[in-house]
């Protein structure tokens, strides 16, 4: 096994846990928090995919996929448009209303298929490539990329967390 087919079926699974975790969900899952300052699946889920999308698109020196896709028309969200939902406040996590899983999904799925692309051409030798410069040591390709994962890991994880409380209630 390659390194990129590592990081491909990585990716894969945090997709199968994503649509695991949103599929059949209505509007008013997908808001509920489980108390006045907590996350959402729908702030979840669309925070994730927000950071990888800035994320992947930095390493490939093109445009959010949020910004040049309309996403952002689409969801209509009371943000900045280059929001990523990084440090929000509990009202900013209120301000993400996501009527349709539907909609969360086709975003999450367009940002799954370009980090996919990326993914699964890299040769070893790419993942030592810097990346940012802005960190002590400078971060590698490789390093951004194992970020990208633990946080859409840790993210996808507290919303199942969030749907099982919801569905047991």
């Amino acid at each position: 096994m390659t390194r990129a087919d590592l990081l491909t079926d990585a990716f894969g699974r945090v997709s199968g846990s994503v649509h695991r975790v949103v599929k059949g969900l209505d509007a008013r899952m997908l808001m509920a928090r489980l108390d006045a300052d907590a996350n959402s699946i729908a702030w979840l889920v669309w925070h994730l995919t927000r950071i990888q999308d800035d994320h992947i698109a930095d390493i490939l020196g093109t445009d959010q996929i949020w910004l040049s896709a309309g996403w952002v028309d689409r969801f209509r969200l009371p943000l900045p448009p280059a929001d990523t939902g990084y440090a929000h406040s509990s009202d900013d996590v209120a301000a993400v209303v996501v009527e349709s899983p539907d909609l969360l999904l086709g975003y999450f799925d367009e940002v799954h298929d370009r980090t996919m692309h990326l993914v699964s051409g890299l040769s070893d030798a790419e993942l030592d490539r810097i990346v940012d410069e802005s960190w002590t040591p400078p971060v590698t390709l490789g390093v951004r990329l194992v970020s990208v994962l633990a946080d859409d890991l840790e993210h996808v994880g507290q919303a199942a967390f969030i749907r099982g409380v919801l569905e047991r209630r």
